[in-house]
């Protein structure tokens, strides 16, 4: 059981308050209750943790690998070539990476798709941050492929199970319509609905694959995906970027929550901006997600709210989105995708708070907190991290990170040498 937290004097929506924690919820604002520990937020501003929607946390190893190249072309020639000699072990130290990275910078729940992801368990485990996960499928359609890689799906959810932990919840993810046969993504959906797990998907991330897919089937993947009965209110869809009027009705009409990585997509020249105007007016939920290091390069979700705003005002002439979207975009709409909480700081919700400084420079004047938040702040400014009522950073402080930072280093160097 988590131990009772007060945070007090603390700025929560322009004025200073108490927030009182017990049993990993937040049970009041507004008094102060003298709790197991207690927290001096004077200088700080508390608001909802934020939500990575989209990941592959161990690419931490790939960081600065293969920069600069058009995604296909990364992919297959770099990135999967060097996936191909990952192992359980090195997958631990770039997930324990990844979290910490996280921590610092107010991330309190991730969506993560990968391989070896029974060392990415133990790592999220470890590390006492929420995620939804589970191992990438792909089969390039092999038969043999999809029958090992079910195998490797199986048993990993087996072991999810033994960790019986609250805060880790399961998710099927195929990796994409060209690289998995029809037969791959039926047993996804089966699965995850026989489970009651997530679906997390690559969703018509660039042009080529849209083109490419059309002409073999005469259909867009998302239209493809929905005939199939992938695309449901349990479905994550990452990057959809080319998607047509009716791609995003469809995405609407079934519930999907999309996962939008403007840092990765403007990196790897997917050609254009998402249609971010067009989704938000069907209605569709979007959240943020950064992508992996290899291609981001980092997991800063503050970098990411700026980036997005950013990138859709440049790309629609107008405010298409606004600091208070941009910011929900990476906490309400994030904790809906992944159903990790409400993602507000409000009374009965979970306790997946942050702590921010606004004395510092580029927090001063504070005319307007999320407008400082969204244009001015990154992850540095982060000075506390509760997760679930149990603190994870304070004061800028994670145990256990030099040891995280040497192992991670040897782990990256160790993937290096096996590259060469």
């Amino acid at each position: 059981m988590c131990m009772n937290v007060s945070v007090k004097n603390v700025l929560l929506d322009g004025k200073k308050t108490n927030v009182y924690i017990e049993d990993g919820r937040i049970a009041e604002i507004g008094g102060f209750v003298e709790a197991d520990r207690v927290i001096d937020g004077s200088g700080k501003a508390v608001i909802p943790g934020l939500v990575n929607a989209h990941t592959h946390a161990a690419m931490t190893l790939m960081r600065g690998y293969a920069d600069d190249l058009p995604l296909q072309e990364w992919l297959e020639n770099k990135i999967w070539p060097m996936e191909s000699r990952l192992n359980e072990e090195l997958v631990y130290w770039g997930t324990r990476l990844a979290c910490i990275e996280m921590i610092r910078s107010g991330t309190v729940a991730f969506n993560d798709m990968y391989h070896f992801q029974e060392g990415a368990l133990r790592a999220v485990s470890d590390s006492g941050i929420k995620a939804v996960m589970g191992p990438v499928l792909i089969d390039l359609h092999d038969p043999a492929m999809l029958e090992r890689g079910i195998r490797v799906q199986k048993r990993f959810f087996s072991t999810l199970r033994s960790f019986s932990n609250p805060r880790i919840r399961g998710c099927v993810n195929p990796h994409a319509v060209y690289s998995l046969s029809r037969e791959g993504l039926e047993w996804c959906r089966d699965y995850a609905e026989e489970n009651g797990f997530l679906l997390h998907i690559h969703l018509s991330e660039t042009k080529r694959e849209n083109d490419e897919f059309f002409r073999k089937e005469g259909k867009s993947p998302a239209e493809y995906l929905d005939g199939i009965g992938i695309l449901t209110e349990r479905t994550i869809a990452a990057h959809c970027v080319w998607l047509s009027h009716k791609d995003i009705d469809i995405l609407s009409k079934r519930g999907v929550s999309v996962a939008h990585c403007p840092a990765s997509n403007m990196k790897l020249s997917t050609g254009r901006a998402m249609p971010y105007g067009l989704m938000s007016r069907f209605g569709v939920n979007i959240a943020l997600g950064t992508d992996g290091c290899a291609s981001n390069n980092n997991l800063d979700m503050f970098e990411e709210m700026k980036i997005a705003a950013l990138l859709h005002k440049h790309a629609s002439g107008e405010a298409s989105i606004r600091a208070a979207d941009a910011f929900r975009m990476a906490t309400e709409n994030g904790a809906k995708a992944l159903g990790t909480g409400t993602g507000r700081i409000e009374e009965g919700s979970p306790a997946d708070m942050v702590l921010v400084s606004v004395r510092r420079p580029e927090m001063t004047p504070l005319h307007d907190l999320v407008s400082n938040l969204v244009y001015s702040a990154s992850g540095s400014c982060v000075d506390t991290v509760i997760v679930d009522g149990r603190i994870l950073m304070e004061k800028g402080v994670v145990d256990g990170e030099t040891e995280v930072l040497k192992k991670a280093s040897e782990a990256a160097e160790k993937l290096a040498e096996n590259s060469l």
